[in-house]
């Protein structure tokens, strides 16, 4: 758990090695400040080193590891792209040398913190380097975060930043900015600004404050279709369009948006939990328990319908000379008439 380990960094507990893998960038990119912050602080110009191990041998790395720290007691060495934790193969070769990094392993310099970065979704658990390190190393698998764990991070990153959020305010910021990390702590540092030190965010200043995301609106575009309010749903389209998102793509995602809602009723009714339905789908919880609020809405019927709308849609779009921005405009108008 990234948490845990961020916990034990800022009370100055430091592994000699560290191994981040996953698929969340920012979470790495997060792990890697806040330990040259913590144990570098202005130190780093000469005690920190990157290399790229699909441009490096390993051993290069190491030799540098195994170097005294220049004027301080900590040095940081990071190892990018270590692609031989994997089964894949190697675009250009580099040939490591495996057995110099399990003896480094053994006995890991004591003034040096060794941190892999391995921006892979598994590794390969069978080699026996990759079970040397995840035995040594602090380790952590860098992916989404679940519903709560956002909400925390969301919580804990206002904290850092001098301000103070409301719970119902991280719902809103959950909701309005979506799951990509980076667009949330862009969002945080507006909101900080705005709040100032010491400042609170209660839940309509959130609102007011954070776009939406084109998810949201499209979510909200299909709350509108719902409650057969037509003309809130073409001034949330024509809004999209005026942000240059094209037709085509807003249609796509409308037709997710009701399959979605198509599958979480089917899985409702089998008996599933919404966490369990936002892990079978791979979708964000988040979606899940937005879409199950409109599922109840439709009949199954209603729902298939739609969805065959929309596919028609799609074909006339991509086949037929009609303008497609009226197209869309067409299909809203038509399912916010009562049936």
């Amino acid at each position: 758990m990234v948490m845990e380990i961020w916990k034990q960094i800022r009370a100055k507990q430091f592994s000699p090695v560290y191994l981040l893998y996953g698929t969340e960038p920012f979470l790495m990119k997060e792990t890697g400040q806040l330990l040259l912050d913590q144990v570098l602080g202005d130190e780093r110009d000469f005690n920190f080193s990157t290399y790229d191990m699909e441009e490096t041998p390993i051993e290069v790395a190491l030799e540098d590891a195994e170097t005294f720290p220049f004027m301080g007691d900590k040095k940081i060495v990071f190892v990018q792209n270590p692609v031989f934790l994997t089964s894949e193969k190697q675009k250009e070769k580099i040939v490591h040398n495996l057995s110099r990094l399990e003896s480094y392993l053994k006995e890991p310099a004591p003034y040096t913190i060794l941190v892999f970065f391995a921006p892979y979704e598994k590794l390969d658990e069978r080699k026996k380097v990759t079970k040397e390190l995840k035995r040594v190393a602090a380790t952590a698998e860098l992916k989404k975060l679940s519903d709560q764990e956002l909400k925390q991070w969301i919580a804990g990153q206002a904290k850092r930043k001098g301000f103070t959020i409301e719970p119902e305010a991280v719902e809103i910021v959950a909701g309005l900015a979506g799951t990509n990390l980076f667009m949330l702590s862009n969002e945080l540092d507006k909101l900080a600004l705005y709040a100032g030190p010491g400042g609170r965010i209660d839940a309509e200043t959130a609102e007011m404050l954070i776009p939406k995301s084109l998810e949201q609106n499209i979510f909200s575009l299909t709350d509108k279709v719902v409650q057969r309010k037509t003309a809130d749903a073409l001034r949330i389209y024509y809004d999209l369009i005026k942000q240059n998102e094209e037709p085509i793509k807003i249609l796509a995602l409308l037709a997710g948006q009701f399959r979605l809602i198509y599958q979480i009723k089917d899985l409702a009714r089998k008996g599933y939990g919404q966490q369990q339905i936002a892990g079978l789908l791979k979708v964000h919880p988040y979606r899940v328990k937005m879409a199950a609020g409109l599922a109840g809405r439709f009949s199954d019927e209603e729902l298939a319908g739609m969805i065959g709308q929309l596919a028609e849609a799609d074909y006339q779009m991509k086949t037929g000379g009609a303008d497609k921005s009226l197209l869309v405009e067409m299909f809203l108008m038509k399912l916010g008439k009562p049936s």
